[in-house]
This record gives structure tokens, sequence and C-alpha cells, in this order.
């Protein structure tokens, strides 16, 4: 499945605002959504054909929401980071990584040389070394989120199929039919608690695919402060560093 980014549109009226919007055709959409990334940038996906029209009168709909989100996101915003880090602090395990960089020729690579420091062998472009960082998080988050979502599922008697760990850009977590649950990466910049309200609520999809009362009912018996910390997942991508996400700095 391929998905294509169009160009960009006037947001608002040119004499309001010089605000863009841009419009991301994908073939799993089945009706139009638009989200406010935290650096303030506009996308709406569309499924495929939808015609320009449609998409300009769906955001005159919502000019007002996605106004509201797009000064919250430029007040939220975390200051400019330093690339590459020089600490790689991942708050769901607790776990802070020191980065030590040696350049050199060929190609990029990741060589863990005590608990809690790595190196960075090689040079390339900040590009490159995103991609490097971003993978690497990948992985260390699948490795300390199996065990934890196994633990959890044993805990609550809720089974599943199989889990993957994903850099998705809009959800922090799914559960199909199959009970496959996907993960985002960024989970591991959250607290702890938020993470396995998530893992608790993934689970809770197994046996309702929905968010009726029973499904809620069920995610409050293990978590009965779901509600907070809903809210805090919800602003999770203020704790995110810039590096990890696709929508720039």
């Amino acid at each position: 499945m391929t998905d294509t980014t169009g160009t960009q549109h006037s947001l608002f009226d040119a004499r309001e605002t010089a605000a863009t919007f841009t419009v991301r055709h994908s073939r799993r959409a089945r009706r139009l959504t638009v989200r406010v990334f935290v650096t303030g940038r506009v996308e709406v996906v569309v499924p495929p054909r939808t015609p320009e029209r449609m998409v300009r009168d769906f955001v005159s709909r919502h000019r007002e929401w996605i106004a509201t989100r797009r000064e919250r996101a430029r007040r939220d915003r975390p200051p400019p980071a330093i690339f590459p880090p020089a600490v790689i602090e991942l708050a769901a395990f607790a776990e802070c990584w020191s980065l030590h960089m040696r350049p050199g020729r060929g190609r990029l690579q990741f060589v863990t040389v005590a608990p809690g420091a790595l190196q960075v062998h090689g040079d390339a472009p900040d590009g490159e070394l995103r991609r490097l960082l971003r993978a690497w998080v990948r992985r260390r988050s699948a490795a300390r989120l199996g065990p934890w979502l196994e633990s959890l599922a044993r805990e609550t008697g809720l089974g599943y199929g199989r889990m993957v760990v994903r850099s998705q850009r809009t959800r922090w977590g799914s559960c199909s039919s199959r009970g496959t649950i996907s993960l985002n990466a960024n989970l591991a910049f959250q607290r702890p608690a938020v993470v396995r309200y998530l893992l608790l609520h993934e689970l809770a999809h197994t046996r309702y695919m929905n968010h009726s009362s029973r499904f809620w009912n069920l995610v409050a018996a293990f978590a009965p402060d779901w509600h907070a910390l809903d809210r805090e997942l919800s602003q999770g991508w203020r704790h995110v560093p810039a590096w990890m996400r696709d929508d720039g700095d």
C-alpha cells in the first residue's frame, strides 16, 4: 500500500493567515480526517479520488478546531533540541542511554559498549543517523514491551495473538480482529503508568472491538484512573524527541 502526498493548500483565506495544509491520499482511509502535528503542520488524510472541493469544505467546517490545535501546538512545542542527542532517555523502561559518536568511514552502526552506553561508528548525514536512532528505539521498545504485554495478559486473563512495534504517525496502539496488537515505538518516552494503561486498553480490545461501556468497564477494572492516564497519553507527543518524528523538527 502506498500513500501519496499532494501539494499544499491554503488553510484559511489568504487575508487571514498564511497557514497551509497538506493532503495525503491513503488507500486505508475510509473518511476524511485531519491531524495537527506538534510542529503545527496540518495534514488532511483522504480516501483515493476524493474531490478537492470536498477536502476544502471539510477543512472549512473544522477551521476553528484546527486553529485551536495549531495554537496549542505552538504553545506546547518544546524548544529545539541538539542533534545528535547526548542522552536518550526511555522513561517507560527507566533507562538512560548515553550516545557517543565515533566518526569514520563506512556504514553507520551501533555498538553497545556498556550497559546504558551506545557508540555510533561511521559518518553520514543527519537523516541517516535519525533513521538509525529510530530503528534502535523500535528494537528496544519491542524487546521491553513484549514481556510487559505478556505479563499483563497473564495478569488479566486477556489473551492476544501477537505483538508488533511500529512508528505510527497517529496511533499509540491498535488491536486487530485477529488479536494482533500494534504498539507505537514512541511509547518508550512515556511514563510507565501511561504505557501500562495503553497496554491494558489494547488487551481489552481482544474482548470488545469497540469503545462500548462494557469495554471501558473492563479497562477500569484493571486501571481505575484510566481517565487521567488517557488524557495524559493524548498529550504524549510532547515527550517524543523531534528526531523520532517524521514531520520535521
